[in-house]
């Protein structure tokens, strides 16, 4: 059927309105025209929505709940322009609110929006469209949407669009979408730099911001930045900086040339411009905090490549940091110190920064800015490093103290480093001894309980360092330090275990830091280290064997051997063989124990009492009378008192003294109560070693002296034994009798007068370390012990001038004491163990 023409002046036909001019105040009723078929309606309808929705976010909420989004969703692509437009620009501003953007994201609406984008299109679509996207491009799942769906080109494009505020929306979009490394990657390839760089002519500040901002993100990328370069985005960069009127831009400017400034040839080509010098001088000139903080940056992130190190040199970046230090600003202070300790890998530049700004960074150390306080002593640490000159002028600029304090900081960061600067200053003896002076090992104890790997680590260094003089030691001991030391042993983290083992050999070097070490529990530690694949180090060893060569007790009690390096002093007592996992007891411990028929504790002290010693001359007329009060100083005050008693009957004159023996005695019975316990003095043994000095040590061979002190020590211990009739030698009752007697477990070695094996070996071993004769100490079973001697022997008949390296030989001194019996035969093993 063909159409029918309307006639002029025909009237309408019946089932058609006239015009209807319709006027809604209720924004329900507007969403309903939404579905009118009128497309002045719709058109009208929209642009009331628009200003509707332009009133508030409260009214953007109102339309979603009335179901706007979905019918403006299917308006946007209207065929109608302005129907479509209008419904974009409702789009474009509710998509400000994040319920709207929600359901956005639901309606899939970014394809279409991208769609929109084209040429074609009226610019007010592409202004809202953008917007709409700019909006919803902060949600991660969009970015990638847009992203997948093409829409970077289009963005790109319309950088170069006529509009500013589609210039604005656009780039906005765009520099949310390059926070992601894909875009980034994609906007390379579609060539946005001279978009961008065309953006930084704008004559809107905005416009200007976004553009540098997106060319700080997408300039991290290198082949980028070459991009930049070859389009001489450098020279549009530094001529911001040298504009007074783009004074807002320049800290975005910075942090894009801090970019550029990591790649070498970028580096110089801008230093070849006078571009490099000029950006130093702009640094130094500007009162800026920002800008003075992104040129920091910018100089640290350069600085991490060599070659530019050198370059930044030559331009003497040193001079502008140095100044940046001495600026108000905390921030500035933070970002300076990281850039110079970056330049640090830089020996020049090292001496110059040691020369110039040791001072100021020493000042900072005393900053109520912790983060100041890190990054200062941070930069310390390096320059420090292999750098005694610079050792020295932290020194001479009084840092130690502050360094000392920085050990209290509050950033586990400053305290490890303020460790690692102290011991880089301990290199040098005489920064040691100061160091020392201001009681450092007290300070350490506090870091060795920190729960931060790295400052448990570096405290550990800096006690083994420090913990080489004897003081140091003392003074950790006395600040309840080797506690958390020898927590640290416990330590998963590797580098925390070595530097704590390490610490451990160190101040094991005396032996009342061994036995504190011990009684914390080293020495178990440190076996079971030892025993692990996995956990054992270089150090774990060696702090095991110095831990155990200063409590030589508790060695022999554990390991049942000592060398002939290990000399027995004063103080050394043999418990016999501990089991593992059982507590070592000290002697006092075991000497406040009562009495049981357990083995007796055998022990050594030849150390004389000064009001107990006796002229050389009645030294053995007075044995049996000095072995009562050896072991009890209580019967020796008591026999004093009697003493003073019997004085009644003598001259007047002589009362007064009586008074004060009296008086003395008593004084001297409170003194004894508030001293440190000690162990009983053994004058039979501080005999038998005169003797042994004056008869043996004048024999001209080694030999001579230990077959004479073999003899020796067997005299005093019963004599030679039969080895038919050994289980007729009764020396344990002897022992008990002796225990008995001194109501003690612990016997010194000068009341033994029959002993066995283990008894003679361990006289031998005492008397010969204190005349300089070498012997090891082993122990057998069965209560046997013996001593292993070097000697050399003499040179085959007939040949002269022949030096023989030295055998070992095994001391008799039970059945032919004297006799040496060479290592390895089998009268050794017979006497080991038969």
């Amino acid at each position: 059927m063909g159409k029918k023409v309307k006639k002029e002046g025909e009237p309408p036909p019946k089932d058609v309105l006239d015009p209807l001019l319709i006027e809604s105040k209720t924004a329900a009723t507007v969403v309903l025209m939404l579905s009118s078929p009128e497309e002045e309606v719709l058109a009208k309808a929209c642009d009331s929505l628009y200003k509707f929705a332009s009133k508030g976010d409260e009214n953007k909420a109102t339309l979603l709940a009335l179901g706007a989004v979905e019918q403006l969703y299917k308006l946007i692509s209207h065929e109608d322009p302005t129907v479509r437009r209008n419904a974009i620009m409702v789009f474009g501003i509710m998509a400000s609110n994040y319920d709207v953007k929600k359901l956005l994201r639901e309606l899939d609406v970014t394809n279409s929006l991208i769609s929109h984008l084209v040429p074609e299109e009226d610019v007010v679509i592409h202004e809202f469209a953008t917007l709409c996207l700019a909006y919803m491009a902060v949600e991660y799942t969009t970015k990638v949407q847009i992203f997948e769906q093409g829409g970077l080109e289009p963005l790109i494009r319309l950088l170069g669009s006529p509009d500013p505020d589609v210039q604005k929306n656009s780039a906005e979009c765009i520099y949310l979408l390059v926070q992601d490394f894909q875009s980034r990657a994609a906007v390379r390839e579609l060539n946005i730099i001279p978009p961008l760089l065309e953006l930084l002519k704008s004559e809107y500040p905005v416009i200007q911001l976004l553009a540098l901002k997106t060319l700080e993100v997408i300039s991290k990328d290198g082949e980028t930045r070459i991009m930049l370069g070859e389009n001489r985005g450098l020279d549009c960069l530094l001529t911001i900086l040298e504009t007074d009127e783009f004074s807002d831009l320049h800290v975005e400017a910075l942090a894009v040339l801090g970019n550029c400034l990591e790649d070498v040839h970028t580096l110089q080509l801008i230093q070849q411009s006078g571009g490099l010098k000029k950006l130093l001088s702009f640094v130094g000139d500007s009162t800026i905090p920002d800008i003075q903080k992104n040129a920091a940056k910018a100089i640290t992130k350069a600085a991490y490549d060599s070659e530019n190190r050198n370059i930044l040199n030559e331009e003497e970046v040193e001079k502008c940091l140095i100044n940046l230090l001495e600026t108000d600003n905390d921030g500035v202070k933070v970002a300076a110190s990281q850039a110079i300790s970056a330049m640090c890998a830089n020996s020049a530049s090292k001496r110059a920064f040691g020369l110039q700004g040791i001072p100021q960074l020493v000042q900072l150390l005393s900053s109520d800015n912790e983060e100041v306080k890190e990054a200062a002593v941070t930069v310390l640490v390096n320059l420090t490093a292999a750098s005694p000159s610079n050792a020295s002028a932290v020194a001479e600029a009084e840092g130690i103290e502050p360094l000392l304090n920085t050990l209290y900081a509050q950033r586990d960061g400053a305290i490890a480093n303020a460790a690692t600067v102290l011991t880089n200053l301990a290199m040098q003896e005489p920064l040691r001894v100061n160091i020392q002076s201001h009681g450092i090992m007290s300070v350490l104890a506090e870091p060795l309980r920190s729960t931060n790997s790295q400052v448990q680590s570096k405290a550990a260094f800096a006690v083994a360092v420090f913990g080489c003089d004897a003081d140091a030691r003392t003074e950790l001991r006395k600040a309840d330090g080797l506690g958390p030391l020898v927590e640290l042993l416990h330590s998963k983290n590797e580098e925390v275990r070595r530097n704590a083992c390490w610490a451990v050999m160190i101040c094991a070097s005396d032996e009342l830091t061994a036995v504190e070490l011990c009684r914390l529990g080293a020495l178990d530690i440190l076996e079971e280290i030892n025993l692990s694949i996995s956990r054992k180090n270089n150090f774990s060893k060696a702090a095991l064997e110095k831990l155990l060569d200063n409590n030589l007790s508790q060695k022999y009690s554990q390991m049942g051997y000592l060398s002939s390096n290990n000399i027995i002093t004063d103080g050394f007592y043999d418990c016999g063989q501990i089991k593992r996992g059982m507590k070592f007891s000290s002697l006092e411990e075991l000497s406040m124990q009562a009495l049981t028929d357990r083995r007796a504790i055998i022990f050594i002290n030849a150390k004389p009492q000064e009001e107990q010693a006796s002229p050389p001359g009645e030294e053995k007329a007075h044995d049996s009378s000095h072995e009562q009060t050896i072991l009890s100083p209580s019967i020796s005050r008591k026999s004093s008192r009697e003493k003073t008693r019997k004085g009644k009957g003598k001259k007047e004159e002589e009362k007064s003294k009586e008074v004060i023996q009296i008086l003395s005695a008593v004084q001297d019975e409170i003194n004894l109560q508030n001293t440190q316990w000690l162990p009983p003095p053994d004058l039979i043994l501080l005999n038998y070693i005169n003797d042994a000095s004056k008869t043996i040590l004048p024999l001209t061979t080694t030999r001579e002296q230990v077959v004479a002190l073999a003899q020796f020590v067997a005299d005093k211990m019963g004599g030679p034994i039969e080895r038919d009739k050994l289980h007729n030698f009764s020396w344990e009752l002897h022992i008990s009798e002796i225990e008995f007697e001194l109501k003690c477990n612990v016997v010194p070695i000068g009341k033994v007068k029959k002993g066995t094996f283990y008894h003679r070996a361990l006289l031998f071993k005492a008397i010969a370390d204190r005349i300089g004769i070498g012997c090891s100490l082993v122990r057998g079973k069965y209560n046997r012990a013996w001593n292993e001697v070097k000697l050399v022997d003499d040179s085959p008949q007939g040949i002269t001038g022949l030096l023989l390296p030295p055998r070992e030989y095994i001391v008799d001194l039970m059945f032919e004491p004297g006799r040496l019996i060479k290592e390895g035969s089998v009268e050794a093993d017979q006497y080991k163990h038969i």
